[in-house]
Parts: structure tokens; sequence; C-alpha cells
């Protein structure tokens, strides 16, 4: 049998990796939930998703990039962080987290191997999530100041998280094929957001060029020559119903550049404020 840690929260025992439906709090999978193996599925799966939820089911069970997979199950099983190693690890891949309804998608790089994919919630446990909710809450977007393991009562209003990657990678740098695969789950996301979607917020480049690059999958309108990243930098998308969505970027909540100031609470409130225009 496989081994079972205490859920932190919930106290409930779980394997690492989580089997989809075993009852972690938020999974948005259940053991029906299709499972894509391949580029060719992730584009079917995304395509014919119904509503978030329908998708995010269907991205915490993707296995496309036989890389990805293997390292953070790896992670899960064996690398976990010695303060963590009597808690389970999701070892999955990270969905969207927030309000579905949202008018502002916020986009990031990619889980981290002992944060999103050990607790299964985008930017949950480890110190760019403090850094992130203490700042969502002080404007007005998050219910608490701190995430630190799904089921612990965080929500989050008019914003919902995703990412240009969905698995943690090794060393935290996906490999070019690896983005190019999780595409279709951003632009699926994005489409389902167009309703009442006002803003994207990009944190760091990666995030940045991967909004750009589903907004002209989408056929959206795109300024030419490519819009340049930068902290507080605003561009508009042109939806094809003639409506405009802002894209804003900021400074990753990464340790490197809130250690050394690059980016400062003040910094990312003041981006934040900007996004409920």
């Amino acid at each position: 049998m496989e081994p079972r840690d205490p859920h932190p929260v919930t106290g409930v025992p779980f394997p690492s990796p989580v089997p989809p439906g075993d009852g972690w709090p938020g999974d948005p999978a259940s053991a029906d939930t299709p499972v894509a193996g391949t580029a060719a599925q992730v584009r079917r799966l995304a395509a014919s998703a119904g509503s978030v939820a329908d998708l995010q089911a269907r991205v915490s069970v993707c296995r496309a990039c036989p890389r990805l997979v293997r390292w953070r199950e790896d992670v899960a099983r064996t690398g976990r962080r010695a303060s963590f190693a009597d808690q389970p690890y999701w070892g999955r891949p990270g969905p969207s987290f927030g309000d579905p309804d949202a008018g502002v998608l916020l986009v990031g790089l990619a889980p981290a191997a002992n944060g999103t994919n050990r607790t299964g919630r985008m930017f949950t446990g480890d110190s760019s999530g403090d850094f992130l909710y203490a700042a969502l809450h002080r404007t007005g977007f998050a219910a608490l100041p701190t995430s630190e393991a799904a089921g612990d009562g965080q929500a989050l209003t008019d914003l919902r998280i995703v990412a240009a990657v969905r698995c943690a990678p090794p060393a935290n740098k996906p490999t070019a094929d690896e983005k190019a695969r999780c595409a279709p789950w951003l632009e699926r996301d994005l489409e389902l957001a167009v309703p009442r979607l006002r803003a994207v917020l990009c944190l760091g480049s990666i995030g940045w060029d991967a909004a750009l690059s589903a907004a002209r999958s989408l056929g959206w309108e795109v300024p030419r020559p490519k819009p340049r990243f930068g902290h507080g930098a605003e561009v508009p998308l042109g939806l094809p119903d003639g409506r405009t969505v802002r894209l804003v970027g900021s400074y990753h909540v990464s340790p490197h550049n809130t250690f050394t100031r690059r980016l400062t609470p003040q910094m990312l409130d003041d981006v934040l404020v900007g996004l409920r225009r």
C-alpha cells in the first residue's frame, strides 16, 4: 500500500502524488476526468472545455510533458523539502485559483516544486506566494493575507491566477517545447474569461510573452512591434467584439526580486490598485 501522510489542514491522509477525486481540498478533477497525454490531446481537451471548472479539472491531470511529469512526481515522492517531509505533495499540474467570474487574470510562470507542487494551489506555500497574497489582501482581491495550504479559507474576488506552464519544472526553467504544449490551456483560460475580462496582469517577462502569444492565437489585436515587458508597462489588446483588454506587466514576486527590492510591496500595490480601473 502506498504511504500516506496527513494533510496539514484537514488531517486526512493522502498518497503523493494525490490521485484525482481523492478528496484533496479544492481538487477540481475526478477519476473520470479526461487526461491529455500528447500535445494534440491538450489542444483538443482545452478547446472542448465548456467552463472554467471543466478546464481546470483537465489541466490538473495533464501528462503531456514527460520530463515535467517525472520531475513533479519525483519531488512529491522522494524530493520533498525537509520542512515538509511529513506532508503529502499534490504532485500534479496546478489548476487556476480564484474567482471564476474574475475581471482580472494574473499570469505567472510555473508552479514551484515545494510550493504549488506541494499544496495544489497557485502561489501557495512559499515566499513568492507570501509576498503576492499579502498584496492581494491589502488591495481587496484576497480574503486572507496569507495562503499556506489548500483548504485554509483563502478566496479571491474579481481575480483568478493562472500560469504559462502548469507543472513545476526542474530549475524553474521549462523548455520551449513544454511552454508550447501547455499554451492551449492558457488560451482557453483567456477565452473563457472574455465576457468579464478587463485586464491581464503578467508577473515577469515569461508570463508577458505567454499572454501575448495566447492573445495572438485567439485572433486578438496585439500591437506591433511586440510590446516590451516592464514593471507597470501597459498595452491594449483588441477583442474580436471591439472591446479592449489591458495587458499590464509587473516584476515577478520571486525571492530574488523581493529580497533585492527590485519589487517592493508598494510597487506591487500600485499595479494591483490600477487594475480596478
